[in-house]
């Protein structure tokens, strides 16, 4: 049972793999895959962490997103030099530059459907990581000449996401002989999904293997964090309609993984690629919940007690056919598709991948997953009436 009160005690923590000042390898490895992080690379000069002289370079697509700016956080800790590709004005991306030292960030400005500027972008990158994602398709409207004189049509489909883009860039990379490729999926990735989103990251991760079979697929769970688009949007939810609509009960199960946790490995595998050519990454937290634990669990957090309502599935999508048109919707078709369905670790248990070897986890690389109790408090405390200063008796 989620319960707010470990948050509410619960320190912040920052754990970044940045390389400290001694060059020494830790005293007890955690396996295999430990990061080479912690030691100075050839040719690194400095005294490390965001200051030293990295010989590495990265290129990262995707990077304005949630995940990106925890990625961009532990490779600037890191000292790696990060080429960013940017879609629009730099100034979009300007956060992205606090974690580096001067002159470790270069921001070159690309289009998608452009693969001379891909190549840009990438340049002399030794890796490139793939963030690229969109929970919904994208529209623009155009002007027609009956009433209501304005029509929509699809930008960006999730098939040209999660499919023609990802192959684009692994096709580009084998080109170019970038050293290793990371791709970002999902955890819910099947061609049996019921979410054409889930689908087509199945799709894309074998469109990525055929073209670069040494790329490396990171399968994240639901992930919860400061900006995510999970926890937070069911407190949102709740101010905005004073209730929370659980599709199907909540019944369905998930497994968040904190996004802080994710980045780390993400950068971990990048700098140590040739442990982790064709391997698969599966990042999960350390407990599995319903929805309607999560959602009783935000309306602790934020003290609301705003009622939490079941909705069957066959009434959500048709509502949220017409919430898709918002900015940065709640509900999607899509979404609810995805809610409908558990969304668990692809192995489905901790102890089913204890007993294998092939696939790679957040343990491996010495990580502790973080639960959402030690996290979220914090990010939540914002959605509380009137602030957490109203409440003089303290905490729980």
């Amino acid at each position: 049972m989620l319960s707010a009160t470990r948050g509410m005690t619960t320190a912040l923590k920052r754990s970044g793999a940045f390389r400290a000042l001694s060059t020494k390898t830790p005293a007890a490895a955690p396996s295999l895959y430990t990061p080479t992080l912690t030691d100075a690379r050839v040719g690194e000069a400095g005294p490390g962490g965001r200051s030293s002289n990295s010989t590495l370079r990265i290129a990262v697509f995707g990077a304005s997103g949630f995940l990106g700016r925890y990625v961009a956080a532990e490779l600037g800790h890191n000292g790696i030099t990060t080429y960013f590709a940017n879609r629009g004005d730099d100034m979009e991306m300007r956060h992205l530059k606090v974690p580096f030292d001067l002159g470790k960030t270069r921001f070159v400005f690309y289009e998608p459907r452009d693969e001379d500027s891909i190549r840009e972008v990438i340049a002399d990158a030794d890796v490139v990581i793939n963030l690229i994602g969109k929970y919904y398709e994208s529209y623009y409207p155009y002007q027609t000449d009956s009433f209501p004189y304005v029509g929509y049509k699809k930008n960006y489909s999730f098939e040209e996401v999660n499919v023609d883009i990802p192959s684009k860039l692994a096709r580009i990379c084998l080109d170019m002989q970038v050293d290793h490729f990371i791709h970002v999926s999902s955890a819910s990735a099947s061609p049996d999904a019921r979410s054409e989103w889930s689908r087509t990251k199945f799709a894309g991760e074998n469109a990525v293997k055929e073209i670069y079979p040494w790329a490396t697929i990171i399968r994240p769970t639901q992930m919860f964090g400061r900006q995510d688009r999970l926890l937070n949007y069911m407190a949102r939810f709740s101010r905005w309609y004073l209730s929370q609509y659980l599709v199907d009960g909540g019944k369905s199960l998930t497994q968040p993984v904190w996004v802080g946790d994710v980045a780390r490995a993400i950068v971990n595998v990048a700098d140590n690629g040739a442990n982790f050519e064709g391997k698969y990454v599966d990042c999960f937290g350390p407990k599995e919940y319903n929805y309607r634990e999560m959602a009783e669990y935000v309306d602790d957090c934020t003290r609301r007690n705003y009622p939490i309502r079941d909705i069957p599935y066959e009434w959500a999508r048709p509502i949220a056919s017409l919430m898709q048109w918002r900015r940065s919707p709640f509900w999607t078709p899509d979404l609810i598709d995805i809610y409908s369905e558990d969304f668990l670790p692809p192995l489905g248990s901790s102890e089913a991948y204890a007993d294998q070897t092939e696939i790679v986890t957040l343990p491996d690389f010495g990580i502790k997953p973080t639960a959402i109790e030690d996290e979220m408090y914090q990010y939540l405390a914002r959605h509380i009436r009137f602030g957490h200063f109203h409440y003089v008796d303290g905490y729980h």
